[in-house]
């Protein structure tokens, strides 16, 4: 087959490729749509991810939609079922799987990632490998765009799930990118009110304000801190810091009223943060961490398939493989740009 494969930074390679190997009790996807993420662009860019550093060169991409192509001792999903696959697999057996918290499982097998020695394959490619468990058929009609955005969508509502009931609280994102932007419009549809978002680009606000943002907030503003309590009183009641920046996650502390809570969602360096932990004490507040999906996988397709969510609004462009090195580039800009997919379905 043939794969998109990181050797190094900058150095993404659309070459001939040896097929997955199908083990007991995995099916053999052929991908269709597979979408370019954050996580992506970080190994692109910088030739890792946080803590991920490569041991070998692999294949990037864990967003996408595909068919099955051939099962090996699976009664479901059936073979020419079209599926979304859930990129993470944890172990099963741990003490995090067993409670309900497989997210956590430090066992997980991550597809397109150098979480593990030796890096596991992913979605940038005519197949890809996966368990069954892993795979969640998508409802007849649903367009291979929006089916590639479910990961995304999966990371939204795990933390708006995280954050408790959002319907009628104040919130405010920070960070417009794509998962950001899921982020907000999720709390929409869960009734949270006003819903702003904050981002240093203003593209992305103008974006933010067309798919539905009550407010937009530049970070470097000097009037921001009047422009929150304008809106709001006294501060935001739910923060969701999607944007990974520290600086972001620092400034959200002077945005909040007491007995708020501050989603983490956006990944950080592997750095320790000073933290006005007096605040936390004495104000009340309540800083959550947000990882992956957690369960809300399946639950992420309903809302989808609802139409409560415009979820093609964040496709930016869709590419073929053969021009996957130029997205990546295009799509480190920033500006103009979303969600970038690549289709695989003429493979």
């Amino acid at each position: 087959m043939v794969g998109a494969v990181l050797h190094r930074a900058r150095d993404l390679r659309v070459e001939r490729c040896v097929m997955p190997e199908l083990k007991a009790g995995h099916v053999l996807v052929r991908v269709r749509r597979a979408g370019i993420c954050g996580s992506d662009l970080h190994y692109f860019a910088q030739g890792r991810y946080a803590a991920c550093v490569p041991s070998r060169p692999f294949i990037l991409g864990h967003e996408l939609v595909g068919e099955v192509a051939a099962a090996a001792n699976v009664k479901f999903p059936a073979v020419g079922a079209r599926v979304v696959v859930n990129p993470a697999r944890p172990c099963g057996q741990c003490p995090y799987c067993a409670t309900g918290r497989a997210n956590l499982c430090p066992q997980t097998i991550m597809l397109g990632s150098a979480s593990t020695k030796p890096p596991t394959d992913g979605a940038f490619a005519h197949f890809v490998a996966v368990r069954a468990d892993q795979c969640y058929e998508i409802p007849a009609g649903f367009d291979d765009g929006r089916a590639a955005m479910i990961e995304s969508l999966a990371v939204a509502l795990h933390a708006v799930m995280r954050a408790g009931s959002v319907s009628g609280k104040s919130v405010l994102v920070i960070g417009a990118g794509p998962i950001g932007l899921l982020v907000a419009m999720t709390a929409r549809v869960f009734d949270a009110v006003p819903v702003a978002v904050c981002d240093l680009v203003q593209t992305r606000r103008q974006t933010a304000l067309k798919l539905g943002a009550d407010k937009v907030l530049a970070p470097d503003s000097p009037e921001l801190e009047k422009e929150v309590r304008e809106l709001t009183g006294d501060g935001f009641e739910i923060v969701f810091e999607a944007s990974g920046a520290p600086a972001a996650l620092r400034q959200a502390f002077g945005l909040v009223r007491a007995g708020a809570t501050i989603v983490q969602l956006g990944t950080l360096e592997n750095s320790d943060l000073l933290l006005p932990a007096h605040q936390i004490m004495a104000r009340e507040l309540q800083l959550v961490g947000s990882f992956r999906y957690g369960n809300a996988f399946g639950e992420a397709i309903h809302l989808a398939a609802s139409g409560k969510l415009q979820l093609q609004q964040l496709i930016s462009g869709v590419v073929p493989l053969s021009e996957i090195h130029q997205a990546m580039t295009r799509a480190l800009t920033k500006n103009g740009f979303l969600k970038l997919q690549v289709d695989l379905s003429a493979a």
